[in-house]
């Protein structure tokens, strides 16, 4: 994923746009372990949510993507 995402017009950074589907997918994944009790086995949940985050965009810049979007 290198340069930029062309939105009508509007040239997003990769990494933004990257970061932000990072983002979204680290909320849906710390309300459903939220749900279903798994930060009752996590020392520190900032640090589990921190960690979290920079797996999943690490698999978001790793996952190929369309070249035109």
């Amino acid at each position: 994923m290198i340069g930029e995402i062309n939105l009508d017009g509007v040239l997003l950074s990769s990494v933004l746009v990257s970061a932000l589907i990072a983002l979204f997918a680290a909320f849906v994944l710390r309300r459903v372990l939220s749900w279903a009790g798994a930060y009752r086995f996590v020392w520190h949940p900032a640090l589990f949510d921190t960690a979290l985050f920079v797996i999943l965009w690490a698999a978001v810049i790793a996952a190929p993507l369309p070249i035109d979007l």
